[in-house]
């Protein structure tokens, strides 16, 4: 994940001083998506492991 986030970054700042080439504007596209699938299925996991329960927090004193 880090090296994916390191070269959509990389080419953030490339199309942002000389622009990017067809090639790179490919490469960009799939990465982000690549970035947004990974980050959903994180995302999902995190919220399946929420265990819930209709308790009441009761006060400890």
């Amino acid at each position: 994940m880090d090296k994916l986030i390191a070269r959509i970054n990389e080419l953030s700042r490339k199309h942002k001083s000389v622009g990017l080439n067809e090639e790179e504007l490919a490469e960009r596209a799939q990465l982000r998506q690549q970035y947004l699938q990974i980050f959903k299925k994180n995302f999902r996991q995190q919220l399946d492991s929420i265990e819930w329960t209709d308790e009441k927090p009761t006060l400890r004193h």
